[in-house]
């Protein structure tokens, strides 16, 4: 005899409800622009001030902002092809685009970084090249520290919010150019107090800071490109989601991946032994509605087991009885006594 259950979609949950694809797209989009705007004033203006008061670590810094600047459109760009709805060939839709970008930006600062850093070990091979520098340029590096760090502070709110690890790496981005620009106005500082090699220094500092940023950025995408699974304290919220599920008497074997910034789920699932195949299926319905509802899940792909029977999944298969026989190989004339193979046989 099977049992019928039916069950009714989810009341409104009480934990915080992710943010749609166009919300998301929406707020990179607006957040980029802003730094786009930022980056092309502090470009123009750090490269410029840079080459008239003679100063390495201004115009390093100047450069490290017109990256910024090819960061935002490579943003731009992954932002409106991972809006992409899913076709027969991405059935998952677009959103790894994100991810490639953030493998974009870090090559990009790795590139950069490794760049200033060969600039920068030039001119402290030749010490007597160095230039004093004008005072203009302290005051130039003084207001581009403020205008990075309030944009990396709106940036970041913005990431944490919509939950977009391609807005993480982009606002620690501008992060990175506030700190190179506080190195910058402490070479140039130094620079103006006596210390000229004080400023090449400083660009040496900056290119290192800018690689190890790239790196690490790279590094990280690389690994979501190769299905890195989520923290446990994630796959923790969503074992308690699937486990609240009516129906639902046990929960093993989640599997996540990242898609982007969302999330990819494969679940088993354990309902009574003794229910339908309808009845099974409208919990495991319910269950993946839940989830998606409640986390950043893109998609939860959910296998039914028996509750408190034998999971087959995880049965290793009893094998045969083998017997072991040593068999002589002749081979040119050669005798191999040492030969060993597996032979089957049959008990009698």
């Amino acid at each position: 005899m099977t049992h019928q259950m039916q069950f009714t979609p989810s009341a409104e949950d009480d934990e915080e409800t992710g943010h749609s694809p166009a919300e998301r797209a929406a707020a990179a989009s607006r957040s980029t622009w802003v730094s786009v705007a930022v980056n092309l004033v502090l470009t123009g203006s750090q490269i410029a001030a840079g080459i008239l008061s003679k100063s390495q670590g201004l115009i390093a810094d100047g450069i490290h902002s017109l990256s910024d600047l090819v960061a935002d459109f490579v943003v731009l760009v992954a932002n409106h092809h991972s809006r992409k709805e899913a076709d027969a060939d991405h059935p998952y839709g677009h959103h790894r685009y994100e991810t490639a970008a953030s493998l974009v930006l870090g090559a990009l600062l790795l590139a950069v970084g490794l760049g200033m850093l060969w600039s920068a070990f030039l001119k402290l091979e030749q010490p007597e090249s160095v230039q004093k520098v004008h005072l203009a340029a302290l005051w130039v590096a003084g207001g581009a520290l403020v205008a990075k760090e309030l944009l990396f502070r709106y940036m970041l709110s913005v990431a944490k919010r919509v939950k977009s690890s391609m807005l993480v790496a982009n606002a620690w981005h501008a992060r990175s150019d506030a700190a190179s620009s506080l190195v910058v106005g402490i070479g140039i500082a130094g620079n103006l107090a006596g210390y000229p090699i004080l400023d090449p220094i400083a660009a040496a500092i900056v290119g290192f800071m800018v690689a190890k940023m790239g790196w690490e950025f790279g590094w990280d995408a690389l690994h979501d490109l190769m299905d890195r699974s989520i923290d446990e304290a994630e796959v923790a919220a969503i074992r308690c989601t699937l486990e609240a599920t009516p129906g639902i008497q046990g929960v093993h074997d989640i599997r996540t991946r990242k898609m982007g910034d969302m999330i990819v789920v494969d679940a088993h699932i354990e309902v009574a032994a003794a229910l339908s195949v309808e009845a099974s299926h409208d919990i495991a319905v319910e269950a993946r509605s839940r989830v998606m509802q409640r986390h950043r899940v893109l998609n939860l792909m959910t296998h039914v087991d028996p509750w408190r029977r034998p999971d087959r999944d995880h049965q290793s298969a009893i094998p045969e009885p083998v017997a072991r026989d040593e068999v002589h190989q002749v081979s040119g004339g050669t005798v191999q006594p040492d030969l060993l193979v597996a032979v089957r046989t049959r008990a009698p």
